[in-house]
């Protein structure tokens, strides 16, 4: 059954500027998310350089057994991973047209938020789990 169960926004240096796990996971303590972002930073950008394909900007889309991390990188650099069930449907759209828009509307656009900094925005934290949950509900999650 398709799940959603982590978004993380990783900043053009390669810090982490905002996590939040919609399911519970396995004990990921705050210094193992950072490590993640610092990781994937470095992974993404080794990628982008070593691929053979042109115009590649690094990793999208990496299968485990148990999940499945989506990448988007916006024109800026900022980058949004996504921590999936395998095999979940259209985790691309979802990522490049709903979270990268509630993004622009409500954490760009916040006149006190600093880009780069971390993202503390309760617009984007209200809208961005009703948007979660009313995807885990169309997929029959929560009733």
């Amino acid at each position: 059954m398709p799940a959603i169960y982590a978004l993380y926004v990783i900043n053009k240096s390669g810090g982490l500027i905002y996590n939040k796990e919609f399911v519970i996971m396995a004990s990921n303590n705050l210094n193992d998310t950072l490590r993640l972002a610092s990781i994937w930073h470095s992974l993404h950008a080794i990628a982008a350089q070593l691929s053979p394909a042109p115009g590649c900007t690094g990793i999208e889309l990496l299968h485990a057994d148990t999940f499945d991390l989506h990448c988007f990188q916006t024109l800026t650099g900022t980058k949004f991973l996504m921590v999936v069930e395998p095999n979940t449907p259209d985790v691309d759209i979802l990522l490049k047209d709903t979270i990268y828009d509630l993004y622009c509307d409500f954490v760009l656009k916040n006149p006190f938020y600093e880009v780069e900094m971390p993202i503390r925005c309760e617009l984007f934290d209200l809208n961005l789990f009703q948007t979660i949950n009313n995807v885990h509900r169309r997929w029959g999650l929560i009733h």
